[in-house]
């Protein structure tokens, strides 16, 4: 197996720029035999039992046992520094302030891409209609960002102490690191030299870098897709194999004949080499479909034959066997890339305890081989991790007095389980008058009346807007709505109320559905009673000549879209779709990583199109000329034929600034119409511009699309597995943790003890004082 293979070679993959590779070198460490022959660990590599330098070793021993402990709760590798000031500096490094701090960083460097020269600060990026964007002066953007390649000095200069310059020197990510910025340093003092004036900023290439390197997943999730790369390489050799086979055969069946009124295919579609494999490529993604068919179809009806074979053999078999190979494929490193965070999660767990175990000392010169609860109790007071499973975690320790290694490994299982949200207990009430409303506004036919009522206040809505669809503003009349939604809204407050006394105020808000659906009620209400007090409506008419602060029908209007909106509270009751909105919520907190590679992936493409292609589509002098109110469908003007970017007014999708090539990338992602921009740049600038926009199609709507599809299907499997026989209630009760470690949990093999004791014996800054026992390592994988 893979995985086996991947834990034998005792390096477990790590992520070099997580600190997580491990130094053949270091095997030997200082291995000393410590008195009767027991194994300690030991930060002084000639001490004789378990001493420290520099403090005092129970501190220390506390100390390194929460860092270690936060370590394998965040999935962070162990090699680091382990003296005391390294410890005080490392869990500062990685406390919230500063890692938001650093994303803070990370963030305005590159949304510097919207400010700079050419700046997106312009209402349209209509070239037609946009005004001259507000550039900034020489040094406002430039001094922001030294500020942020400082502050990534200081990062880069922090984690360089911590791993050791042995481990800096293996970092592949770190050593990028330090080019990234040197370059960055290099190329700023350039701009600034020119004035700002200059035309290429290269550092503007290498900020998603920044991004890149401080996320883990992100950086084990780019790996997985390089490995991915050569495994789909013949499903695309294939796919080109049947794009160009079924050129030649196009460019042979539509040819240029004496008849001009026969030649309408190979003008439009055929016309060339180039020409014929845009017009097939499109056809792939369906985009042209049926209107690059559509003039020999008429000709001929046969010829459907050939189009319809090329799309169901290239569309409907090679796209969908490419998304199945890459959901394959990327899903096996996947795994083998998250076998890495749950070793290092047991490794921290295995090395907290043999510090904690060094704090016992044994008669007999017997070997510690367990640790006081007490000491337990000490060290999960210190770490920083969610109150829910540290309670579970200390509950668990209180059941011990000593705790030997299995048990040490088992109360952190704790944190791979879900967590149970308890609601507050109901309030009580000694009146039998009470207690009967209580029980009666408890039950759950209260929701289901407050479901159908909102459905039929939605539908009374959408009654109204049908039969008031033809006219203004202004001519309509919203006292019936007005009327309609102020009985909805004191409904809505009744049984807002009803609740709240039923389950008092904590017990109402620890229902994520109830936040929800008060929150939209008390705005109702105070839209409503703004409603009263500017208008007295709804029992007086509205004059549409009044200009106040906001007008009577936007009063109205905001009203009606919280009362849509407020239907979305009928999803925590129906299990299926309460189990696809968590499915969603899950990709959002959890698939972060995924959604940073598609940042990156955007960014290169629209700095690179924004270096090819700035500028170079010009409007025209008139832009009436081209409204559609002068033009024919078909002009002997070639720039305004049907179809074209000019004759759709494709204007405002450029590459002239920033956001408009984001714009851009995302319109092509979606291939509807894509052909459009690639006829449109290969005439303004050359055939050659096609290479870009096919790449991007590729990178994006092939590939990521893909992948992103494929890890909401794992996603969606996972907790439909793990809920099919919950009840509505529980789904409610239970807040699934997914992540991507606990997607394929199931799937993981976990390491055994002697590749822990293995791994331990490879820190760089921390030795154990003897060799793993022989009788131990010969011990069978179970």
């Amino acid at each position: 197996m893979e995985t086996e293979r991947l834990l034998a070679a005792g390096a477990v993959n790590a992520e070099p720029g997580d600190y997580g590779s491990w130094s053949d070198s270091e095997r030997g460490g200082s291995r000393g035999r410590s008195r009767g022959g027991s194994r300690r660990l030991s930060y002084s590599a000639a001490a004789d039992s378990c001493s420290f330098e520099g403090s005092s070793g129970e501190d220390l021993y506390v100390q390194q046992a929460v860092v270690f402990i936060e370590d394998a709760v965040q999935y962070r590798s162990i090699n680091h520094r382990v003296d005391v000031g390294s410890l005080r500096l490392y869990r500062c490094y990685y406390s919230t302030i500063c890692q938001w701090g650093l994303g803070l960083t990370i963030g305005v460097v590159l949304l510097l891409a919207f400010v700079e020269r050419p700046s997106s600060l312009s209402l349209s990026s209509d070239p037609r209609h946009r005004l001259a964007p507000w550039d900034p002066p020489c040094g406002l953007t430039e001094g922001i960002e030294m500020v942020c390649l400082l502050i990534f000095s200081l990062d880069l200069a922090t984690k360089s102490y911590l791993i050791g310059w042995d481990e800096f020197r293996k970092s592949k990510w770190l050593l990028g690191y330090t080019v990234v910025i040197t370059v960055s340093m290099i190329d700023w003092v350039l701009s600034v030299s020119m004035v700002c004036d200059e035309r290429l900023r290269v550092r503007r290439l290498f900020r998603p870098f920044f991004l890149l390197q401080n996320s883990s997943l992100m950086k084990k999730t780019l790996k997985c897709i390089k490995r991915t790369l050569p495994e789909i390489a013949s499903v695309i050799l294939l796919l080109a194999l049947h794009l160009c086979l079924f050129t030649m055969l196009g460019m042979l069946l539509f040819v240029k004949t004496e008849d001009p009124s026969k030649n309408r295919e190979w003008e439009s579609h055929f016309r060339g080499l180039p020409n014929s494999l845009t017009s097939l490529l499109v056809l792939l993604t369906t985009a042209n479909n049926p209107d690059v068919m559509i003039p020999a179809y008429s000709m001929n009806r046969a010829y459907f034959i050939f189009f319809m074979l090329f799309s169901v053999i290239g569309t409907y078999c090679l796209m969908n066997l490419l998304t199945a190979i890459i959901y394959n494929q990327f899903r096996g490193y996947l795994l083998m890339s998250v076998q890495t965070s749950i070793i290092r999660r047991r490794l921290g767990i295995r090395a907290a305890f043999e510090v904690l175990n060094c704090r016992r000392e044994q008669p007999n010169g017997d070997e510690p081989s367990c640790v006081q609860a007490a000491a337990v109790l000490r060290v999960m007071s210190k770490v920083k991790l969610t109150e829910y499973y540290k309670h579970n975690i200390i509950k668990e320790a209180r059941r011990h007095e000593f705790l030997d290694r299995e048990q040490f490994t088992r109360i952190f299982d704790e944190l791979d389980k879900d967590q149970i949200k308890e609601h507050p207990p109901l309030p009580e009430y000694h009146s039998p008058v009470f207690q009967t409303l209580q029980r009666a506004f408890s039950h759950y036919a209260l929701t289901v009346i407050g479901n159908a009522v909102a459905l039929a206040n939605v539908i009374c809505i959408c009654t109204i807007l049908v039969l008031n669809s033809e006219k203004s503003t202004t001519e309509r009349d919203n006292f019936y709505m007005e009327i309609i939604n102020l009985l909805f809204i004191l409904y809505y407050l009744c049984e807002m109320s009803a609740k709240l006394f039923a389950f008092g105020w904590k017990g109402y808000f620890s229902y994520r559905n109830n936040v929800f659906d008060g929150l939209l009620t008390v705005l109702l209400l105070c839209l409503q009673i703004s409603m009263f007090v500017f208008y007295k409506a709804p029992f007086s008419r509205w004059d549409p000549e009044r200009h106040d602060v906001i007008s009577l029908w936007e009063l109205v209007r905001m009203i009606n879209m919280l009362i849509v909106f407020r239907l979305l509270r009928i999803i925590p009751d129906i299990k299926l779709m309460a189990l696809v909105a968590s499915t969603l919520m899950d990709l959002v907190k959890n698939l972060r990583a995924f959604a940073g590679i598609l940042v990156v992936v955007y960014y290169v493409f629209a700095v690179i199109g924004i270096w090819l292609f700035e500028g170079a589509i010009k409007p025209p002098p008139h832009p009436e000329i081209l409204s559609n109110s002068t033009m024919e469908n078909i002009t002997t003007n070639f720039s305004v034929i049907c179809g074209t970017y000019e004759q759709l007014e494709y204007w405002p999708n450029n590459f002239d600034d920033f956001a408009a090539a984001i714009i851009l990338l995302y319109d092509v992602m979606i291939v509807n119409n894509w052909q459009a921009f690639i006829e449109a740049y290969s005439r303004y600038t050359t055939e050659w511009s096609k290479i870009y926009f096919v790449g991007w199609w590729l990178v994006s709507s092939v590939m990521w699309v893909n992948l992103f599809v494929a890890l909401i299907l794992e996603n969606f499997i996972y907790k439909w597995d793990r809920s099919h026989s919950c009840s509505v209630i529980d789904v409610e009760r239970i807040r699934y943790e997914t992540s991507v470690q606990l997607m394929f949990k199931g799937q993981i093999q976990e390491p055994t003890e002697e590749e822990l004791l293995c791994q331990l014996h490879q820190h760089p800054h921390l030795h154990l004082d003897q060799e793993p026992n022989q009788s131990l390592l010969a011990q069978p994988r179970p």
